[in-house]
């Protein structure tokens, strides 16, 4: 018998003509005014969306975490259980591209040829790229995230079953020690959700300070701040990267200090902040595997200039604890959590189960 829904995966069943991974040629857009149909989603700022046409309806949906858009008449969203395809009537390639240049305006960028792929932030969550042919030769292509309508706290993942295979005590613990935190998974696997739920845990007093790419935390935490890298224009100008912002983060007297994903250089930044005092520190870090993550810090510590030596003892004395999230067929769940260490060769490795500073 299939596993109940959760609150934490948005699963719901499948509207008629949906079939979960298996695109059918056409499937209908979810009608929110049915009865007893779920609350529409709104904008974190209170807009109602519209701007997104006929994505509308999917943009409105508290269910939906992800729109794909591959070029025109294909159309792919998520709820949560996995990709569906749906029917994408009307989406021509021109209407998908005035579509794709008007939401990109939105968020004070300017996409064209000579600027093609282009990544903004909507309404204090949403985040929307694109790419224009001839970057793309199959059409333009679309892609939304959309956060959830609500804040889920530790207590919410619990009850939805994320934490069966750790104990929920271990990852409070982690926090209320003020340990170091590596959040790991593949794309999807709730990462920014799971970190913004530990923030909340954080003492009401403490000062948080994060570093995003595109700000997509949404903290409940009465003193939680967020700086966002910015883009450089179309001259090259104007700039700012993570690596800046977390310097300029050191500026502002964090007590933790977050940076969003670890994707390049700045890496060495957040390494060296959390080896200075900065305790209570987190960040997330796309890897498959727990037994992936060393790989994954060795080459970003060579984008900053650091052989794997050197990133492996920044990681073991900065990092108390790596939480490795897997997505399944049950939904979203902590999988395992581990500790780093060095090896004979003094290069990093991973130890799954044990957690320097805290219980496991």
């Amino acid at each position: 018998m299939p596993s109940p829904p959760t609150r934490f995966v948005a699963r719901r069943p499948a509207p008629h003509g949906e079939v979960a991974r298996v695109p059918p040629d056409v499937a209908p857009v979810p009608d929110q005014g049915r009865a007893g149909a779920v609350a529409l989603r709104r904008a974190p700022d209170g807009g109602d969306l519209l701007e997104f046409g006929m994505l509308a309806p999917f943009a409105r949906d508290p269910a939906v975490t992800d729109v794909f858009v591959n070029g025109p008449g294909e159309l792919w969203v998520d709820r949560g259980s996995g990709l569906v395809r749906h029917s994408a009537v009307g989406l021509d390639e021109a209407r998908l591209r005035a579509l794709a240049v008007r939401l990109i305006a939105l968020g004070g960028r300017h996409i064209d040829e000579a600027a093609p792929c282009v990544d903004v932030r909507l309404h204090d969550g949403i985040r929307v790229h694109a790419v224009l042919p001839p970057v793309s030769p199959r059409g333009t292509l679309l892609s939304i995230r959309l956060p959830r309508p609500d804040h889920l706290a530790v207590g919410d993942l619990e009850s939805d079953g994320f934490f069966r295979a750790v104990p929920v005590g271990v990852v409070r613990d982690l926090v209320a020690r003020r340990r170091n935190v590596l959040l790991t998974g593949a794309g999807g696997s709730g990462k920014t959700t799971t970190l913004a739920a530990l923030l909340a845990l954080a003492d009401p007093l403490d000062r948080i300070v994060a570093i995003e790419d595109v700000a997509e935390l949404r903290v409940r935490h009465p003193h939680f701040l967020s700086l966002e890298a910015r883009q450089a224009n179309a001259e090259g100008a104007g700039g700012i990267d993570l690596s800046r912002l977390v310097r300029e983060a050191l500026r502002m007297r964090p007590d933790r200090l977050v940076l969003g994903e670890c994707r390049g250089a700045e890496i060495r930044d957040l390494l060296s902040a959390l080896n200075t005092g900065h305790d209570g520190g987190a960040g997330t870090l796309h890897a498959n595997s727990l037994a992936d993550v060393p790989a994954r810090l060795e080459a970003l510590g060579a984008l900053a200039g650091l052989d794997p030596t050197a990133i492996a003892r920044q990681a073991v004395s900065a990092i108390h604890a790596v939480l490795h999230l897997e997505r399944d067929e049950r939904g979203r769940r902590l999988a395992q959590v581990g500790r780093f260490e060095l090896d004979g060769r003094d290069r990093l490795r991973v130890v799954p189960g044990a957690v320097a500073g805290g219980r496991a």
